[in-house]
């Protein structure tokens, strides 16, 4: 069992840091600004629904497998955090771009950055 969460705490890894440092950059390379935009919003709710679905599976392997430890609350809020970034933060950050607020804007996406920056931090740790 301890193998499958780490099989998969490593896949949440990969994907945040194939999206962060590859697919989203490119996107804004390839695509102009406006399109761009469209579908970095289409996809980052799918980017955050896949690993809170990941991590949420980890959070149940590790209750059914009774190893409740620090490595359990990272994960957890972990979990909390990728919730927060998708249902309160992403819609935000949304409305700041949609109000051309663009100041507001600059800051909250760069908290949500932070926050991506420290749950791939999070799995590193766990990892190791």
């Amino acid at each position: 069992m301890d193998s499958l969460i780490q099989s998969i705490v490593a896949i949440c890894l990969g994907m945040m840091i194939f999206f962060s440092f590859i697919l989203a950059p490119m996107i804004f390379k390839i695509l102009d600004p406006e399109n761009a935009g469209k579908f970095v919003r289409k996809i980052f709710p799918y980017y955050y629904f896949v690993n809170l679905v990941f991590l949420s599976i980890v959070v149940i392997l590790i209750l059914l497998n009774s190893k409740i430890n620090f490595e359990f609350y990272i994960i957890v809020s972990l979990v909390i955090s990728f919730i927060f970034a998708q249902f309160i933060l992403m819609p935000f950050i949304n409305k700041l771009r949609d109000n051309n607020e663009e100041n507001k804007f600059k800051y909250a996406h760069g908290f949500s950055v932070a926050i991506n920056f420290l749950q791939m931090i999070g799995l590193v740790f766990l990892l190791i």
